[in-house]
């Protein structure tokens, strides 16, 4: 049980820091073997779709009234108003990972999830491209400035992230600062889009019957797993909006940098 909350405490820490939930959970539990003695098989998967329902709990908790704002408007008024308009925004974003996640992503896990050197690639090469996207970009766009082609060009980013390493927040964060959006706008506009990728790969889920009976059989892992994966992700939404306010993503580079040097070491060692 230790090891369980351990990884619901990762997963909540990492889907909105920039550095990659399932990388994390793949490193920590099949490369180190983390919970690797009670989560395995179908278990493992209904698992981390469980961590994520927590984490997507979080920011529905955490920006309920942002949500409720832009779904309201959105539907009532179209894009007459900035909040709609931010609602189809994520409407159009989330289109390009809806599309290539349920054509690919089984392929794309059974390819890449056992593949430590190119998750730890990953890490180093995203690390690095989300502080020069940052470091070099200027901060004039608030989601006002923002248009359709910047919305489009951020949800497409978001299908790297369907590669473990690369991160849904880093790569839309990376993306959005690329495009010149403040760092706080890119952060909160990147929690918005994961609320309905998160939202579908949960409901595709409750469809799976492998899955449901996982889940039904280890009941109890999986409701201490959803509520530490809840709290742990309320409370890094929080800290990262207000530690960009002040600081750049250096931090993030070098952790990723730093992680995927010695999971490259411990892979060729091991």
């Amino acid at each position: 049980m230790i090891e369980v909350i351990f990884l619901a405490i990762i997963q909540g820490i990492a889907e909105f820091l920039p550095i990659s939930s399932s990388a994390h959970l793949i490193i920590f539990r099949d490369l180190f073997g983390i919970g690797s003695s009670v989560i395995t098989g179908d278990l493992a998967l209904a698992f981390d779709i469980a961590l994520h329902f927590g984490t997507l709990l979080a920011i529905a908790i955490y920006f309920f009234q942002d949500f409720f704002s832009m779904v309201l408007n959105g539907i009532t008024k179209g894009t007459k108003t900035q909040e709609g308009k931010m609602f189809w925004y994520i409407v159009v974003a989330t289109i390009p990972a809806a599309i290539v996640g349920v054509l690919f992503e089984d392929v794309i896990e059974d390819a890449i999830r056992g593949n430590f050197i190119l998750i730890a690639s990953a890490l180093i090469v995203m690390g690095v491209l989300i502080y020069v996207a940052d470091r070099f970009s200027k901060q004039s766009k608030n989601f006002k400035d923002m248009g359709i082609k910047d919305a489009l060009l951020i949800g497409c980013s978001q299908v790297f992230a369907l590669i473990p390493g690369f991160s849904r927040s880093g790569t839309t964060i990376a993306a959005a600062r690329g495009l010149k959006i403040k760092r706080e706008e890119a952060a909160k506009f990147s929690f918005y889009l994961s609320a309905p990728v998160v939202f579908g790969a949960v409901v595709l889920s409750i469809f799976d019957e492998a899955t449901m009976s996982a889940i039904r059989a280890n009941l109890s892992i999986f409701v201490i797993g959803i509520a530490v994966a809840f709290m742990s992700g309320l409370l890094c939404i929080e800290f990262l909006l207000k530690y960009i306010k002040k600081h750049d993503f250096k931090l993030f580079m070098w952790y990723r940098v730093l992680l995927g040097i010695i999971v490259i070491v411990y892979t060729l060692w091991k």
